[in-house]
């Protein structure tokens, strides 16, 4: 039973007022967020480093060493004469070795099996960061609210990607179809899913990176035209990364050397040699290396437009992200020709695929600050 109050006593005295908790958006949802980002940052760096072995192992002409698909077993390279001299004996039997590596030794196909075997070592590798990293903090509901199925795509996205890797190499696994390398389409959908991968590790790293509460608030002052802009920009770029893929499938970067001419025309004299007209797309060198070159013109003028645009946001963070992406991308047009007119030497074009990686991350991150732009106080707090 309540007891009765003075009509003299303080109401000072009283029940105190219930206390707003700050926080209340994070709170039960926000999980193991910065656990998660770092683990997904590691993630992040093992793709890096396999884009640019894949790469290499393209350069090397290594991708068609190893014959055969085993996921597991395969881990196992092999251990004493007579298991190096089976394998051997295996690449010995397809196209590529017949027609254009009869030359080889024993100790010349072990330089090339090493670089693709590290190259599907580094897949495992990945793959096992992946189920040990999600499964642990599924298994302490560690995981935010909303991020399982996020996650859950990384593994799937990374297992379709294991068996298009093998669907490309068996393209190039022929006995008496004369393919010396593999399809260079294939290729293409192989480096474009690896992106798409990168891309949304990128994506989550930058979002676990700020709290839930800060990217409802950042939401609001959204920059839409940029964010669309930004999002065009993304597309072209991985239109263009898909096209540089066709061309290092075909070595098509070696085909013509000279800048801005081709063999001393606008278009090449090559163009149309395949029949029927449609394998021109995929197959003619000239091209192939055309139609990268022309895509890169468009895509760096669009790029001007965009970075104009990003020059006048409201936030400074933004702006010099989009001066980023911009400076990247020259650098990646001036490297992509010298890379034409010194004929694709492995050194240099590794180094352009690299920079295709840094541009695709720069460009995401113009994108995601259009999307949830840093607010920045005149004062620089």
């Amino acid at each position: 039973m309540s007891t009765k109050r003075s009509i003299f006593e303080e109401v000072a005295s009283a029940d105190k007022a219930p206390v707003a908790t700050p926080g209340l958006i994070d709170k039960g949802r926000s999980g193991a967020r910065g656990a998660i980002r770092i683990w997904l940052m590691i993630l992040f760096a093992f793709v890096f480093v396999m884009i640019a072995v894949g790469g290499l192992t393209r350069l090397t002409d290594s991708g068609l060493s190893i014959t055969e698909w085993r996921p597991f077993t395969g881990a196992i390279p092999p251990l004493n004469a007579a298991d190096w001299q089976a394998e051997f004996a295996k690449y010995q039997a397809i196209d590529e070795f017949r027609i254009q590596n009869q030359w080889m030794q024993l100790s010349d196909f072990k330089v090339i099996y090493w670089w693709e075997w590290g190259h599907r070592q580094l897949g495992r590798v990945i793959g096992l960061i992946w189920a040990i990293g999600f499964f642990w903090f599924l298994l302490r509901r560690q995981i935010p609210t909303g991020w399982t199925p996020r996650l859950l795509l990384l593994g799937a996205l990374g297992g379709a990607q294991g068996a298009i890797g093998w669907w490309m190499v068996a393209s190039g696994v022929t006995t008496g179809e004369g393919m010396v390398d593999v399809a260079s389409y294939r290729l293409a959908t192989h480096l474009g899913l690896a992106f798409v991968i990168l891309g949304f590790i990128a994506w989550y790293v930058m979002m676990l990176g700020r709290s839930e509460r800060d990217l409802m608030q950042a939401r609001r002052g959204k920059e839409a035209k940029l964010f669309g802009l930004s999002t065009g920009l993304l597309h072209f770029a991985f239109l263009q990364i898909l096209l540089g893929a066709l061309v290092a499938g075909i070595d098509a970067g070696r085909s013509y050397t000279d800048w801005p001419l081709m063999g001393g025309q606008v278009f090449p004299a090559s163009a149309f040699v395949l029949d029927p007209w449609w394998r021109n797309l995929f197959e003619s060198p000239g091209l192939v290396q055309f139609v990268h070159r022309v895509t890169g013109y468009l895509l760096f003028a669009f790029a001007v437009v965009v970075w104009l645009r990003g020059r006048r946001s409201a936030h400074p963070r933004t702006q010099f992200a989009f001066n980023a992406a911009f400076a990247a991308l020259s650098l990646q047009i001036v490297l992509g020709i010298v890379t034409v007119v010194y004929a694709a030497p492995v050194h240099i074009a590794i180094v352009h695929q690299v920079l295709a990686v840094i541009l695709w991350v720069l460009i995401l991150r113009a994108r995601f600050l259009s999307a949830y732009p840093i607010t920045t106080s005149l004062r620089g707090n």
